[in-house]
C-alpha cells in the first residue's frame, strides 16, 4: 500500500476529484493549505499587484493498494496540470498497515 499526497490548484481540484473517481479511487481525504512556493515574482492582475509566494492549495490524501498508484497519480497530473509554475506536487509514501477501525480488519482489502 501507498500514501499518495498531493498538492494542487484549489481551481483544479473538481477536475481532479471527477479524475480519480473515474480511476476507481473513490475514497481520499482533502484539505486547504497555504504554502510558500519557489516563485519569487508577483503578478499584477486589475491593477493590483500580489505576491505568488503565498499560494492557497488543495492537500489531497489517498491512500491506494500498489496496483492503484500509477493511475492514481495519471489522473492526478493529467487533471489538475495547466503547465504553469505552480501546478503543485505529489508524494508517495510506504503504508505498513491498514486497520478498519469498525471490524479490526487488516490488509489492502480494508481499502476496498
Amino acid at each position: 500500500m501507498k500514501k499518495i499526497e498531493a498538492i494542487i490548484r484549489k481551481s483544479k481540484f473538481a477536475d481532479v476529484r471527477d479524475a480519480l473517481h473515474a480511476v476507481e479511487v473513490n475514497f481520499f481525504s482533502y484539505w486547504d493549505v497555504t504554502g510558500i512556493g519557489n516563485e519569487k515574482q508577483g503578478h499584477v492582475y486589475r491593477g493590483i499587484s500580489y505576491s505568488t509566494s503565498d499560494i492557497q492549495r488543495r492537500f489531497i490524501s489517498i491512500v491506494v493498494n500498489d496496483d492503484f498508484v500509477e493511475r492514481t497519480i495519471k489522473a492526478i497530473t493529467d487533471a489538475g496540470a495547466t503547465d504553469k509554475v505552480g501546478d503543485g506536487k505529489i508524494f508517495i509514501l510506504p503504508v505498513e498497515e491498514a486497520i478498519r477501525v469498525r471490524t479490526g480488519e487488516r490488509g489492502g482489502s480494508t481499502l476496498n
